[in-house]
């Protein structure tokens, strides 16, 4: 039974070390008003108020969208907390006894949206085609790649001999060779 102790200690010794240390990171974003769903980094987390855990210390995109608003795109740089940096990392992550929760607030107004009018937008496109009709076309071939388009290469006309007279459309013969 004695042999037992020590060898059940160690393991709950094992099982406590590795059950400890934690950080639990998080992103509250909210939006004024609530209700605009978000994008993180390209991906939908949802609505606002919403509630996510992030991996990684370092910058995210955040985009607000919401009918009637302007769509509201923001890089938040997400700046390493001082525990964070070695060696202090591994004491936090591994052994420590409690969580440690970081909660990091992102909290943005959203603008409503400005409606135009369509004759302002018909005004703006007459003006732009007024603008054009005034510029002079490129001069040579458009070039795509920064290299200089190739010259085009004219199909080869075929020549009669003035003497000839052009055949009429007939069968194709093509002679066979006999074997000696």
């Amino acid at each position: 039974m004695s042999r037992r102790s020590p060898l059940l200690g160690a393991v709950l010794a094992l099982v406590a070390v590795a059950a400890s240390g934690c950080v639990d990171r998080r992103f509250v974003v909210e939006s004024d008003p609530p209700g605009a769903l978000v994008y993180v980094n390209e991906k939908p987390i949802g609505f606002t108020p919403v509630d996510q855990s992030f991996i990684y210390y370092g910058k995210y995109r955040f985009v607000f969208v919401r009918d009637g608003y302007e769509t509201l795109t923001v890089d938040e740089q997400i700046r390493t907390p001082w525990w964070s940096y070695f060696p202090l990392d591994f004491v936090v992550e591994n052994l420590l006894p409690w969580t440690i929760r970081d909660v990091r607030y992102i909290r943005k107004p959203l603008e409503p949206r400005q409606e135009v009018s369509e004759k302002v937008i018909l005004d703006r496109a007459e003006q732009l085609r007024a603008q054009a009709q005034t510029l002079a076309p490129p001069s040579g071939p458009p070039c795509v790649t920064g290299m200089p388009a190739p010259a085009p290469v004219p199909a080869p006309v075929p020549q009669l001999p003035p003497s000839s007279t052009p055949a009429t459309p007939g069968p194709v013969v093509t002679p066979v060779p006999v074997p000696q």
